[in-house]
Formats: structure tokens, C-alpha cells, sequence
């Protein structure tokens, strides 16, 4: 058996969550096509009769503007740190720029084994492809492939896991077989409802609101009740979640749900309820650590 942690590392947007949704074959982490959907460092375990794979999803390297960002920052650089392998990944559609250089220089500085992957090459030509696979080869030092990939068609993703398993080492695993995140349902209900959220709103309403499980539970019927705060900043972005007569918020409610059920395999009620948190993103420690950035800096 082998067993090993790979972490992802990459800038906002380039399809880090999508490709580990694509080999889980379901979805595990959220997505969006919002730069900077993934906040947290999450473990998403592969498995399989070979190996087992813990794939550590980042949030993207960026310039932070505010105490959030810095965290987030933060928890995808610590990242780069004792782990097996690292999966420099970049959007084929956006080329390989200045911030790929500086991710570059971050991940020779880890002196980690790294997997230069392209994704989204469905949208880009070969010549294009080919640039971007020469710069990575010449930018990452201790480089041991370069996989071109496409998350929504399923392309390249089996060669993936082919040079992962070759590259990590043998032993026992860590995680039941049955078991795909070490993050608990409140955390998976609070990342599913703030998907929504990102899907339906738009401008600065994503990136201000946050989601915070309250309450879990299963009533005699089976069905299982979250309650859940929604926090933004001001009140107006608070009108704008709930909607006119509440339309937006039965949508973001209703969309999540399903999701919710679909990985719950039961029946669902989200009892959801939106609050103002002033400048939360830079000031209020108590949501800042409720929503795991804190202990991801810990970890």
C-alpha cells in the first residue's frame, strides 16, 4: 500500500477544487468561477486498492487585502511544508505570468517533489499548452512531470493519479476506506452554503459573507436540521442575501440543500439566518477562527 500527502498549489481560479472533485468523482470541495472561492486548507482523501491519497486543497497564493486574505495566504504557504509531493498547478487559459514565477520560487524554496500541471487545456491551443509547459520546466527545480489536464472533461486525470502513486511511499494508510475529508459535516454544510452564495451574488457579496454551522441535528423523522448564520459586512449586502421578499435567500437555501442531501444520503432542513459583522474580515477574531482559518495556521 502506498500512502502519502500531495498538496495543491497554485493562484486563485486556476481548478485546484475541480480537479479534486473530478477524481472523487463527487463533489468535496466547492467551486466557483470566482477568483478565491477556497479559504481554508481542507484534506480530501483518495482511495483506492493501491494507494491512498490525502489531497490537501489550498487557497490560492494572491495579494491579501485584508486580515482574511493574509490568512488564507498563510495557510497555502504553510502547505508547501511536509508534505510528499506539491502540484504546481496553473490555468492554461491564463498562461504562466509573474505570480506563477513567485510560486515557482516558493515551491525550489520548499525543496519538495513537485507535479507541474496544466489545466483547462480545453480552452487553450497545443502551441499555448507548450510555452506553458516549458516555462514550468524551467522554472521548477526538482520537477518530476508536467500532466496536462481538463477537470471538466476528465482528461489527463488518470495519468495523474499513475505518477502520484509512482511518487509516494509505501505505507500504511492513514484514513478509513471510507472516509474522504477529515473536515466535519458543519464545515462541509457551512462550504456548501457559501458556494451558493458565490453562485448567486456577485461583485463584493461573495467575498464579504462568511457561513457559520450553528447547530446540527437528526429529528425523529430522519431528516437532518442545520442551523446556520450567514455574517456579511454592512446592511445593505445583508438586503441584498435575503432578497426581495426573501427570494435570495430560498434560493441560496434551496440550491445548498440538495448538495447537502446528495452527500448525506437523507433529507435536509437549513434554518438559515443572515447577520452584520462590521469589517469582520479584519477585525472580528471570534468568526475569523470559527470558520478554521485560525487553526489552520495552527495545523
Amino acid at each position: 500500500m502506498k500512502t502519502g500527502f500531495v498538496s495543491f498549489v497554485g493562484k486563485p481560479n486556476v481548478g485546484k477544487s475541480s480537479i479534486i472533485n473530478a477524481i472523487m468523482g463527487m463533489k468535496i470541495v466547492i467551486v466557483s468561477d470566482k477568483p478565491q472561492t477556497t479559504r481554508n486548507r481542507i484534506n480530501v482523501i483518495y482511495t483506492d486498492e493501491d494507494a491512498q491519497i490525502v489531497f490537501v486543497d489550498t487557497p490560492g497564493i494572491h495579494k491579501p487585502l485584508h486580515r482574511l486574505g493574509e490568512y488564507m495566504v498563510r495557510a497555502a504557504t504553510q502547505a508547501l511544508k511536509n508534505v510528499d509531493l506539491l502540484l504546481f498547478t496553473v490555468d492554461a487559459s491564463e498562461g504562466f505570468g509573474t505570480v506563477e514565477q513567485q510560486i515557482c520560487n516558493l515551491v525550489n524554496q520548499s525543496k519538495t517533489p513537485t507535479i507541474g500541471i496544466i489545466n483547462k487545456i480545453d480552452l487553450v491551443n497545443e502551441n499555448r499548452i507548450k510555452q506553458i509547459e516549458d516555462k514550468i520546466r524551467q522554472g521548477i527545480k526538482d520537477l518530476i512531470a508536467v500532466v496536462k489536464t481538463s477537470a471538466v472533461r476528465n482528461e489527463g486525470l488518470q495519468e495523474l493519479l499513475n505518477i502520484i502513486k509512482a511518487n509516494i511511499p509505501e505505507s500504511p494508510q492513514f484514513y478509513p476506506d471510507d472516509m474522504i475529508t477529515d473536515r466535519p459535516m458543519s464545515f462541509i454544510a457551512s462550504e456548501l452554503i457559501r458556494e451558493k452564495i458565490f453562485q448567486f451574488t456577485y461583485e463584493e457579496i461573495p467575498h464579504c459573507s462568511s457561513v457559520i454551522v450553528e447547530e446540527i441535528k437528526q429529528r425523529e423523522n430522519g431528516t437532518v436540521y442545520i442551523r446556520a448564520n450567514i455574517y456579511v459586512e454592512r446592511e445593505s449586502q445583508k438586503g441584498i442575501i435575503i432578497g426581495q421578499n426573501g427570494n435570495m435567500i430560498k434560493k441560496i437555501g434551496e440550491s445548498a440543500r440538495k448538495d447537502i442531501e446528495y452527500l448525506l444520503e437523507s433529507k435536509a432542513f437549513l434554518d438559515l439566518h443572515v447577520k452584520t459583522k462590521k469589517d469582520w474580515r479584519n477585525k472580528d477574531f471570534i468568526i475569523l477562527n470559527e470558520i478554521g482559518m485560525i487553526d489552520d495556521l495552527e495545523q
